[in-house]
């Protein structure tokens, strides 16, 4: 990395290193700057502008009024003026002054022959408008030349007007703005440093508040601003961030402490059986101990794989498209049917309808549903694919139990078994119907429960259409 490179990466970490407050001071007290050394600039050409334009306006003027004179022959002893400073000369080709004002010498002509010569070119047969760094009369003027004809003779004929008065002006302006603007652009410095200062301030509240939940690492809420402004927007929103946040981690907190009661029971009884064969290897046949393994193993291989299935919600979307709910739901029926023949119920598919979702997550809630139901009906359990404008439903029924009212949407909370399904679903984990709601809502759809035509439980899956 060259040294240029190095001093710029040093200067730019130093001026990200710098407060937002004396950042935004900086800038926009720089551009207040420019605009006012800008602003001086026009100010000072404009008005530079409009006086010279007035006195080239004088000087053309008392040009023609003597050039209307030289033509009528009626030059007097003395050029007339209308004030001091004025100069008006009648010179010959070579120079030489024919006729001048008081103001003037009638030896000395306001211009030397070299100029004179230039400027009656340029002029050719009209008026030239000039400004002259110095004259004989004066330091600065402005002159108006004209080529004319005197008793028969060439001439020229010069008008100065001085334009002392006018740089005095310009330099005096200059000098002001020179002294105003420092003094406007400081000022302003200071009143947006104080602006500033008190406008950050809701923000420097919401910081330490919000420092001071994360060092005491629980709820907590952040200052409201007064008004409702951006601040305090943000800070609302924050707020209801954190009470998110607090949710999910009690949330979190539960579904810890529920997976670890969940777990402990069979890995208990797995273990004591293990211990039990190796005390007593010849009490306890490899037989009786694989009968008492496998329902534990299984059971803790079931609810490992719907926790993983919980941890990965949301994780990754996956690419949506149309997804055949008639196909997903036969497959949900076939994954279902080993344990439907165990208990002797029938499961019946019916109608079709294309929803937009993910293969793998449709066919998640559908499998879980389907599989509820079927562990909690008493002979036949339904499964209906209805389409519509915009939103398509998957309805299973069954002619089980059924679920009340007022724990229609408990049953969807993580590790909740009702008391009926703790007696007749030893096998459940209690997160099958949490991770179809959950799994639905994250393809756009949403899972409820209400009641079946044949007393049982209806689930109801709804997507969008396809």
């Amino acid at each position: 990395m060259t040294t240029d490179a190095r001093a710029a990466g040093t200067g730019t970490r130093r001026w990200r290193a710098r407060s937002l407050r004396a950042r935004l001071t900086t800038v926009a007290t720089l551009a207040v700057a420019v605009v006012l050394v800008a602003g001086a600039l026009a100010l000072s050409a404009a008005l530079g502008t409009a006086r010279t334009a007035a006195l080239d306006d004088v000087v053309r003027e008392r040009n023609d009024t003597l050039a209307a004179l030289v033509a009528d022959d009626r030059v007097p002893d003395a050029l007339p003026v209308a004030q001091p400073g004025e100069v008006a000369q009648l010179l010959d080709v070579a120079g030489g002054v024919l006729a001048t004002s008081t103001t003037a010498s009638r030896t000395l002509p306001v211009v030397d022959p070299a100029t004179l010569a230039d400027w009656r070119e340029r002029a050719g047969d009209d008026v030239l408008v000039v400004g002259t760094a110095a004259s004989a009369y004066d330091d600065a003027a402005r002159a108006a030349v004209r080529a004319v004809v005197y008793r028969d003779v060439p001439a020229t004929l010069v008008t100065t007007v001085p334009a002392t008065d006018v740089l005095g002006v310009l330099r005096a302006l200059r000098v002001a703005l020179l002294l105003v603007v420092p003094v406007l652009t400081a000022g302003f410095g200071v009143v947006l440093w104080a602006v500033l200062g008190r406008a950050l301030a809701p923000v420097e509240q919401l910081r330490a508040a919000a420092d001071r939940v994360a060092l005491a690492g629980g709820p907590g809420s952040l200052p409201v601003p007064p008004g409702d402004d951006e601040l305090g927007a943000l800070a609302r929103t924050l707020n209801a961030m954190l009470d998110r946040l607090e949710v999910a981690a009690a949330r979190q907190r539960t579904f810890v402490a529920d997976a670890a009661h969940e777990l402990r029971s069979p890995v208990a009884a797995a273990r004591a059986a293990v211990e039990v064969a190796a005390a007593h290897p010849g009490a306890y046949p490899v037989a009786d101990l694989v009968a008492d393994l496998g329902p534990q193993v299984a059971r803790m291989q079931t609810l490992v794989e719907d926790l993983l299935v919980l941890a990965r919600v949301g994780a990754s979307a996956g690419e949506r498209g149309p997804v055949d709910l008639a196909a997903v739901a036969a497959g949900a029926a076939a994954s279902a049917a080993p344990v439907a023949r165990a208990r002797d119920v029938r499961v019946g598919v019916a109608g079709s309808a294309s929803a937009t979702g993910t293969v793998d997550g449709v066919g998640r809630v559908l499998r879980n549903l389907v599989e509820n139901a079927v562990r909690h009906a008493r002979s036949s359990v339904e499964v209906r694919v209805e389409d519509g404008p915009g939103v398509v439903r998957v309805v299973v029924d069954d002619d089980g139990a059924g679920v009340a009212d007022a724990d229609r949407e408990r049953v969807f909370e993580r590790f909740v078994r009702l008391d009926e399904a703790r007696e007749r679903d030893s096998g459940g984990t209690g997160l099958g119907l949490a991770i179809a709601r959950e799994v639905a809502r994250e393809l756009g759809g949403d899972v409820r429960l209400e009641g079946a035509p044949t007393g049982g439980a209806r689930a109801v899956l709804e997507l969008p259409a396809g």
